[in-house]
């Protein structure tokens, strides 16, 4: 592959990890996320390749 495409792959993947990652600490503030697990599922989609990821597991709220 070309380093156009990993550039760019790379840099909508980090894009992803940063804002989910913050979305994700918003809302354990948000709610009673203590002694808790939570069900998590990514749903990665591209137009125009049928392409549908899914990628599941598990988060825990603070102890």
């Amino acid at each position: 592959m070309s380093d156009d495409f990993n550039m760019s792959m790379r840099k909508f993947l980090k894009q992803v990890g940063v804002t989910s990652q913050q979305a994700i600490e918003e809302a354990m503030r948000e709610a009673d996320s203590s002694g808790k697990t939570f069900d998590a599922k990514v749903v990665l989609t591209i137009d125009g390749l049928d392409l549908e990821h899914v990628v599941t597991g598990q988060i825990k709220g603070q102890s």
